[in-house]
């Protein structure tokens, strides 16, 4: 039937958000992280951008503050490395993990695979960013190898 048009002739049909599924008992939930970690690795950058080659120090801690991984490590001079390389003019571009090196060799990676929340705040005379990490419930974690919820927070103090 060479004499019919289709209706979807050069549509490129996208593909739908796809969810993690966390589970709790019986429970069951679906989440869209890409959409939040997209927009979450957006501000990360501006941020870090900003932040690149000035004195921070960096502290990690588990939910509800039980026990600290970091605690006031300090990156003078930092410096910014992507993975994979970044490219100027990809505006898409998401990176898979993010390396600050202060001087001494002395680093932090960031791997941003379960980023959901960059939160910002001032507090007498310094700057915290807050990066909050999600890997599902306590019993039910979407990775074993990590926590089910921690949070890395940048601390810039004011010249």
């Amino acid at each position: 039937m060479s004499g019919q048009l289709d209706l979807f002739e050069g549509v490129k049909l996208a593909e739908p958000e796809p969810f993690t599924t966390v589970k709790l008992g019986r429970r069951e939930a679906r989440i869209p992280l890409r959409k939040q970690r997209r927009e979450a690795i957006k501000r990360l950058m501006e941020i870090l951008e900003e932040l690149e080659g000035k004195d921070i120090h960096i502290g990690s801690y588990d939910a509800g503050g039980r026990h600290f991984w970091l605690d006031n490590l300090k990156l003078p001079r930092l410096q910014l490395e992507w993975h994979p390389t970044r490219y100027k003019d990809d505006q898409n571009y998401i990176p898979g993990v993010i390396v600050l090196w202060g001087s001494r060799s002395a680093c932090v990676r960031i791997f941003t695979d379960y980023l959901v929340a960059v939160r910002e705040q001032e507090y007498q005379g310094y700057f915290h960013y807050l990066l909050d990490f999600r890997n599902g419930f306590w019993q039910s974690q979407i990775d074993n190898f990590r926590s089910h919820y921690a949070c890395l927070h940048i601390t810039r103090f004011k010249d």
